[in-house]
């Protein structure tokens, strides 16, 4: 078969689907991950990646983790560095958007192209096996006696287990501006820590701590949803007297300066990989919600968080 002819009955078959998923989509996705391994985005992303190539939307992904300043370090390095890529991909969420509060970062989100919201959850607090304190109840009376005594750890500051502690204390009568939160650039390093002794407390999404807690190396004392999360009894702050409730929710952007249409592709791309059969297993695994947002409605969704996460920051004593 001549050349031309091989090429033009390749485009046949692609056209009406009869190529394999991966012949048809040779798009080669690079994902930035702005935070350390082992952590909740670190999580998405690769979860993600996964998906993407088990829907065929993409024969490949390589993945850079950036961590640091709520992600600011790898937002500056995505957007200055993959400007009209239109394979490009970063991981972001609320503790994104509390960062930037927070921190005033010389690069924004303004800067890059929102693409999508995948998925949310609540933050689950937890105390090291060994510790003495065994419940929260336990915690806000060491908190009330000493403020500075208890340590809590988690996500970079303004993340929102940072937000919920500070509204902990706020609930409980104690000065916000004298809890002794203790940031950590990933989620790896917020577990060594916890295991360790090293903080009174944690405080992050489930998946993050699931393996810990199952083995009996760490405590589940509180769960920041409004009822128990299904499956597991860890109960609520609010059913424990403490009205707090806030949730946590991760997303994607694309690269400053692509086209809509480059921005319609990598969305519809991720639409197919939300599909997908390893997608569905890692909503399940890590206990995620299914919160699919794509386009100017997850714009628009970013614009009301930053608003509401300001509004609470400040409410809470934070700013």
């Amino acid at each position: 078969m001549r050349r031309d002819t091989f090429l033009k009955s390749l485009a046949a078959l692609a056209a009406a689907g009869a190529l394999p998923a991966q012949a048809q989509n040779s798009v080669n996705i690079k994902m930035m991950i702005p935070a350390n391994p082992g952590g909740g985005w670190d999580t998405t992303g690769r979860a993600l990646g996964k998906a993407l190539q088990d829907a065929g939307a993409a024969s490949a992904v390589s993945y850079d983790n950036k961590g640091g300043a709520a992600g600011a370090i790898g937002l500056a390095q995505f957007a200055n560095g993959s400007k009209g890529d239109g394979n490009a991909m970063m991981v972001m969420g609320a503790v994104m958007l509390g960062g930037i509060i927070t921190g005033k970062p010389p690069v924004g989100l303004n800067q890059v192209t929102p693409l999508a919201r995948l998925t949310s959850e609540y933050n689950v607090f937890v105390l090291p096996a060994e510790s003495p304190l065994k419940t929260m109840a336990d915690v806000v009376a060491q908190m009330k006696k000493d403020p500075g005594s208890v340590k809590w750890g988690g996500g970079s500051r303004g993340s929102t287990e940072h937000i919920a502690a500070a509204m902990i204390a706020r609930e409980v009568g104690v000065d916000a501006a004298k809890i002794n939160y203790v940031p950590f650039r990933g989620g790896g390093e917020a577990v060594a820590a916890i295991l360790g002794g090293n903080v009174t407390v944690g405080g992050s999404g489930y998946s993050e701590f699931q393996q810990y807690i199952e083995a009996g190396k760490m405590r589940a004392i509180a769960v920041t949803s409004a009822t128990r999360l299904k499956g597991l009894n860890i109960p609520t702050l609010k059913e424990q007297g403490i009205n707090v409730e806030i949730g946590n929710w991760r997303g994607v952007y694309g690269a400053p300066g692509i086209s809509e249409a480059q921005r319609k592709q990598l969305i519809d791309l991720i639409v197919r990989a939300t599909k997908s059969k390893a997608w569905a297993e890692a909503m399940t695994k890590n206990q995620w919600t299914p919160a699919l947002m794509t386009g100017k409605e997850f714009e628009d969704f970013v614009d009301r968080e930053f608003a509401s996460l300001r509004a609470t920051m400040v409410k809470a004593g934070m700013i």
